[in-house]
């Protein structure tokens, strides 16, 4: 049975290693995957999937306009898919991942996100928050804070270095950019927000 799964966690997880690694499972076993990822993060380049670790593969990118279920109606057209990956699934928006469980109920594909949960303001993605509310699995892919506990929240850093406390939800970046903390270094690193 076909089921809409979330892998989440914060920056420098692992995530996409995760699902480059899956894929290849899928595909050393004969089976065809699809991956998608956002248009606008082209960090490894235009349309591809990319890990810290020097792994990458090409994929399909979607934007926040595409209806994904005719997305994938439009793949499945050219021949099976036995697995659909979405990188970067914080950016999908909620309409989008209600196609995604479209899909998954109506076309009787197996579709595996992975993305961030939280902004650097310790607020819910749009697509995040979707996909917690309709995924029939959820795992978190854990990473660590500087003091050994599991980071569950990221801070963004300015071009100082120092950490910034307010700014655009989505802003690409990296190492250079994000850093995961567990949520006591969080609030401390912020200033112990209280409206967060």
């Amino acid at each position: 049975m076909a089921k809409l799964y979330f892998h989440y966690s914060t920056m420098n997880a692992g995530k996409s290693t995760l699902l480059l690694q899956a894929s290849h499972n899928y595909r050393e076993r004969g089976m065809e995957t699809y991956l998608v990822t956002a248009r606008f993060d082209n960090r490894a380049g235009e349309g591809c999937i990319a890990s810290r670790i020097g792994i990458g593969e090409p994929a399909d990118t979607f934007s926040a306009e595409d209806d994904l279920f005719a997305k994938i109606l439009e793949r499945l057209a050219s021949g099976p898919v036995a697995c659909v990956f979405f990188d970067e699934a914080q950016f999908l928006t909620r309409d989008q991942v209600w196609q995604l469980a479209r899909a998954v109920d109506d076309l009787g594909v197996p579709i595996m996100c992975y993305g961030l949960r939280v902004d650097f303001r310790g607020e819910l993605f749009p697509g995040s928050a979707a996909l917690l509310a309709l995924a029939d699995e959820m795992r978190e892919v854990r990473t660590i804070c500087h003091c050994g506990k599991k980071a569950t929240m990221v801070v963004r850093k300015g071009p100082d270095g120092l950490v910034l406390k307010d700014g655009a939800q989505i802003q690409i970046g990296g190492n250079e950019t994000y850093l995961s903390l567990c949520r006591r270094h969080w609030r401390e690193a912020v200033g112990d927000r209280s409206d967060a």
